[in-house]
């Protein structure tokens, strides 16, 4: 393994493994309280394990565990979320939420749903019979039973929200380590983290590596109090055109292993369905097929009849952190100065900006002889905005001198483009490429414009989105 003499001359404050949804917030929450941050992270971008696919939905807490840890969090990050957005320019489609019960057994458990999201505190929420509920929202099937109005659930891009939160952190100097694995860890104290870039020192750590927490507790050389188990949840995106179908979230009558399958308009002006729950041993590897994806299909027509017309535009699967336990997985050990941040499932980018406030008091709350320095925040902070995506705002083609439109289905310009590649927190694949500009993510999913953008996003991307041209 080779050092990087840079590595080790640095010592930072707080090194954040992962940089998820909750990994972001928290780079974010202690750059703000004064601390000089890295964080590593194994992929060639952030956002490269569970937190790329999720519904994108900012959670009241309506459905949480009366009294819990992730009750508390989520209406936290959600509030703190509401209070940023228009500093960090970040969307919010107000659509609120049905439940919908489609039999009467459902329909008997809506009243219970109702309490305990009266018991959570959540506002705005009111049964409503299949008419009421119908003249809202006249595409739902005739079959609707009942349903529980839920005004506070919203949808949001769930992209930019934790590329804004990194972006922040990075402008009041956090440091950025993409491709960087942790390998092992020794604490003396202070952290000593191995890893494929080189060693890394730290005062204090905090690991949010999602699916991979458990491991890394391990590596870190804890016994890990937690396992993870992959839930592979696949994804629909439905033509924009169905839009005009489904202008709230559709949830189900949730079980005690999911909160089910979920209709619902994207901030793209798409519409999403799924995810499914099944679960495998695999970290990795989320494959879709024909017969789940069918199956969401059938179910979403069952739902709203509508959809049987419309055109599917992209598939994809993504992996949950879930464990061997439905709470979140919180474990700090002051005599390490380490928080464990694990289990962070389907309520992770609701709750990150609560994770991230959650794990600075713990890390405040360590006390002699291992408690960490006083932090100093700074006098000032960057104003940090990142470019909108959301159909509902004013996008960048609507604008005068955007160069050109790279990307007709998504109507992306060549002034995003470079904007993103020349930002402080830069894409490192075309994946990351895709999050940040849409670009390749319409109908025709990169067909037409796949050439300009190897052209010009010629070395800067790992890999490099051209194929190189054969040897004579």
């Amino acid at each position: 393994m080779q050092t990087s003499p840079l590595l080790v001359a640095e010592r930072f404050d707080l090194a954040v493994i992962g940089a998820g949804v909750v990994g972001c917030a928290v780079a974010r929450r202690f750059a703000l309280a004064g601390a000089r941050v890295v964080v590593l992270e194994k992929g060639r971008d952030i956002l490269s394990g569970a937190s790329k696919a999720n519904s994108a939905i900012l959670h009241t807490g309506f459905d949480a565990p009366p009294g819990s840890l992730e009750l508390e969090l989520v209406r936290a990050g959600r509030a703190e979320y509401l209070a940023i957005r228009e500093e960090l320019n970040l969307p919010l489609v107000e659509t609120g939420a049905f439940v919908c019960a489609w039999d009467e057994a459902q329909a008997g458990a809506l009243e219970e749903i109702e309490a305990q999201g009266r018991a959570n505190g959540i506002e705005g929420l009111a049964l409503r019979s299949a008419g009421e509920a119908r003249a809202a929202m006249p595409s739902l099937s005739g079959r609707l039973r009942a349903a529980l109005e839920v005004e506070g659930e919203h949808v949001v891009d769930p992209w930019s929200a934790p590329l804004a939160y990194l972006t922040q952190a990075v402008a009041l100097g956090a440091v950025f380590l993409r491709g960087t694995e942790l390998l092992a860890g020794r604490f003396d104290g202070a952290w000593h983290l191995e890893t494929t870039a080189g060693t890394v020192r730290a005062d204090a750590l905090v690991n949010a590596a999602g699916l991979y927490g458990d491991v890394v507790d391990a590596r870190l050389g804890f016994t890990p109090g937690f396992e993870i188990r992959p839930r592979k949840g696949q994804f629909v995106v439905l033509d924009k055109a169905a839009s005009r179908h489904v202008r709230r979230i559709v949830l189900p009558v949730p079980t005690p292993v999911t909160k089910g399958i979920v209709i619902c308009p994207t901030a793209f002006g798409n519409v999403l369905v799924g995810p499914t729950a099944e679960e495998q041993d695999d970290r990795e590897r989320a494959a879709v097929d024909t017969p789940m994806l069918e199956a969401l299909l059938a179910r979403a027509r069952e739902i709203v009849p509508a959809l049987a017309a419309m055109p599917v535009t992209a598939v994809y699967a993504g992996l949950r952190p879930a464990s061997d336990d439905k709470a979140y997985r919180i474990f700090a050990r002051p005599q390490a100065r380490a928080v464990t941040l694990g289990g962070i499932r389907s309520t992770g980018l609701s709750s990150a900006l609560g994770l991230a406030g959650h794990a600075l008091r713990l890390y405040q709350s360590f006390s002699a002889p291992l408690a960490p320095p006083a932090l100093v925040p700074p006098a000032l902070v960057p104003p940090v905005r990142v470019p909108n995506l959301a159909e509902t705002r004013q996008r960048d083609w609507q604008r005068p001198d955007h160069g050109e439109i790279v990307c007709h289905c998504e109507m992306t310009t060549r002034r995003e483009i470079e904007t993103a590649l020349d930002s402080p927190v830069p894409p490192g694949d075309f994946g990351g490429l895709r999050r940040r500009t849409r670009a390749g993510m319409g109908r025709c999913q990169g067909f037409y414009c796949n050439a300009r953008l190897a052209q010009m996003t010629q070395g800067r991307l790992d890999p490099p989105l051209a194929v190189p041209e054969p040897k004579p």
